[in-house]
Formats: C-alpha cells, structure tokens, sequence
C-alpha cells in the first residue's frame, strides 16, 4: 500500500510529460526513502511516450499505457505478466481496481491546482516557463515545480486537448476540476520536481525530457500484443507497480 500511494505521487509527477510520430524520453530520479521501518533505494527510470495522429503509448520498465482514439479505449498492459485491462473513455479508474480495493477508490482520487509564476528558465535546449502544482491525496499535498515550453516540435496544444484528460483522469487520477486546472499549463512539460511528506518520509523526485523527435514508432507500439490475457481488474501486483 505505501509503495502504491508513493508510486501514485511520483507517476503524477512524471505522468504529465504526425506522419512521423512524436518520441519523447524521460529520465527520472527519485530519492531513497524511509517509512515504518522500511527503507526504498534511490531509482534511476527511463520512460519513453510515443504520440501518433489517434493514439498514445506511454512506456516504462513495469509496463505499457496505451490511449487509443480511435478506439476510444484505455489500456493498461502488464508485459512480464502478459497480461492487460482495458477501458472506455473517460476512465473511470475505480472500475479497474481489484475487488479488495475498490471500496477504497476514493481515497485516492487526486485533487490538483496550478499557478504559473511567471518565471523563465531554459531546460537543456528548450525555453521554459514556470508553474507551481499542488496535488493532494488521501490529504497529503504534494508539491511540484513544473518547467513547460511551447518551443516543441509537434503541435503541443492539439496534444493537451486530445490527450491531457484521458492522461490525467487514467494515470494521475484526477477529479474534472483538476483536469481543468492542468490546461492551464502552456506548452509540454520538460522537467518537474516534486516534493511531498507522507507518514513522516519525504518523498523527492525530478524528471527532465532527455529528447524530443519525430521518428516512426515500433510496430504494434499503440496496440496490445498478441497472445495477451485481458483481465476484468488490475491485480495488485499491477497497482503496486503503478
């Protein structure tokens, strides 16, 4: 449970990174950690997001999240499982929880606000601006400086109005209003901070965008794999992992 709610937090963070589709690749640290008595390692991830005309894949070391258009539809794909869950757009998250968790789903529904600052900054060769983010969880805040450009190169505001609720109700578990305040965000977000306080542990981690280019995208990238087992509801395994 601490590592589900401590992934939660920093997969917010994270989470907010045609013919040629779009590529983009992250790198994230997050700090070591110590809470009742436990103590979590320092990590060092890799993700990659790809944006094609209808779809999105956003992939990580754990697994694969796919937003199909076109589809309509949500996935979720579990790949040293092989296995995957899949929804309708909009997400209605507490329909993926496993049945032990669902009368908790609730509880971690993301609430979020955004102020830009005003400040400027330039983040590897992009020209930034600004914005301060305050989430709260289960009534945790969390708090995340945010660095966002519009000196991108793919169409950056077409990007926030097709993809940015699905991304932000699916991954980041956001309520309609938070959906609303994360568009006040201008441009693609190319590196963030978060600092956060639960049951005592700090939690701190930062992302930055390593590469932006337009390349063809892996076959099958925005697809489920064939031969994979579709599942009602996320296993546990799953949602500790996210």
């Amino acid at each position: 449970m601490k590592k589900f709610i401590a992934g939660m937090l920093i997969i917010a963070a994270s989470a907010l990174f045609l013919s040629a589709d779009v590529y983009i690749k992250s790198n994230s640290h997050t700090d070591a950690m110590s809470m009742m008595g436990q103590t979590t390692p320092a990590t060092d991830t890799v993700s990659e997001l790809w944006i094609g005309d209808n779809a999105l894949a956003m992939v990580s070391q754990d697994g694969r999240t796919v937003i199909d258009l076109a589809k309509n539809t949500f996935a979720m794909i579990n790949m040293a499982e092989k296995s995957y869950v899949e929804t309708a757009l909009p997400v209605d998250f507490a329909k993926l929880l496993p049945a032990e968790m669902a009368s908790m789903a609730g509880m971690f529904v993301m609430s979020a606000t955004v102020n830009p600052t005003g400040e400027t900054k330039k983040v590897g060769s992009w020209n930034c601006q600004g914005y301060d983010m305050t989430m709260t969880v289960m009534g945790m805040p969390m708090k995340t400086k945010i660095w966002a450009s519009t000196e991108v190169a793919f169409d950056w505001a077409k990007f926030s109005e097709r993809f940015m609720p699905a991304m932000t109700k699916g991954m980041m578990r956001l309520d309609d209003a938070s959906v609303k305040e994360m568009m006040k965000i201008k441009g693609y977000q190319i590196a963030s901070e978060v600092n956060a306080e639960m049951m005592g542990a700090k939690i701190h981690s930062t992302t930055t965008v390593a590469e932006i280019s337009m390349k063809a995208a892996p076959a099958g990238i925005y697809g489920i794999p064939a031969g994979f087992t579709k599942k009602a509801t996320l296993s546990m395994d799953d949602v500790q992992k996210r």
